[in-house]
């Protein structure tokens, strides 16, 4: 029999990024990160985790906050609102909903490809 360990280093390797690419959990960004660093993260495709604090719906304009142990950041959807309590996983961009002086409103726009994947209660 012929050891070929490359061959089982590669496996491990792969079998790897491919549970890793599966766990959104452990691909989610902090919001505390987004808040603290609104540049880095403009116009960028986030994954957040964390649970509904707030849920907002009036005619077209649907959004809700979510936190995590690090802050808080409001998401606008076109999706069925999430319910308050919730845990969620959201994949969205990052935008700047306005800016006033020294202070700004930053806000996540959710994706609306892979409605049935990402939500969880």
């Amino acid at each position: 029999m012929i050891k070929r360990p490359w061959l089982y280093a590669f496996s491990a390797a792969l079998i790897t990024v491919l549970v890793l690419s599966g766990c959104q959990g452990i691909t989610s960004t902090p919001i505390g990160k987004i808040i603290d660093d609104p540049r880095k993260y403009a116009d960028k495709t986030v994954t957040v985790s964390g649970e509904v604090t707030e849920v907002f719906g009036f005619f077209m304009i649907k959004y809700f906050v979510i936190r995590d142990k690090t802050g808080e950041i409001t998401v606008v959807t076109e999706k069925v609102l999430p319910k308050a309590g919730s845990t969620i996983t959201v994949k969205g961009t990052v935008r700047e909903a306005f800016a006033l002086g020294d202070k700004q409103l930053l806000v996540i726009m959710e994706d609306m490809e892979g409605e049935k994947e990402g939500r969880k209660t």
